[in-house]
């Protein structure tokens, strides 16, 4: 059985810049820092991806403080970055960026005052 795709530093941030722009190469892993308004938001942040690492049995590395949530991923089976990486990091990009299209019945989450979640890019 082949293991998943690998990809050096120099492909990955590549394939970063076509399809996450806002994630980095960092030390050998995918990382991102989600800016978030504070212990509660983060806290709901962490939670949500660690239950898309759990149904996709894929573990980032989280470091969870009061201002933001880091997610750093690499494949520890693989010893590099791969494509189960880069797909949990879209999962999670598309999961927390998702917000109520025009026309939607949600209102979303306030974008200012104190029931402002995240920071939005």
């Amino acid at each position: 059985m082949t293991g998943p795709a690998t990809f050096d530093e120099a492909a990955a941030r590549a394939k970063l810049a076509q399809a996450l722009p806002h994630w980095q190469v960092e030390s050998g892993h995918l990382h991102r820092r989600y800016e978030t308004d504070g212990w509660r938001a983060s806290m709901l942040l962490a939670n949500g991806i660690a239950h898309l690492a759990e149904v996709a049995w894929h573990h980032p590395e989280l470091n969870v403080g009061w201002g933001g949530v880091e997610v750093r991923l690499r494949t520890h089976s693989e010893d590099a970055i791969t494509s189960k990486d880069f797909e949990l990091a879209a999962m999670i990009e598309h999961w927390v960026c998702w917000r109520p299209g025009a026309g939607s019945s949600l209102d979303g989450a306030p974008t200012v005052g104190q029931w402002r979640y995240l920071h939005h890019e």
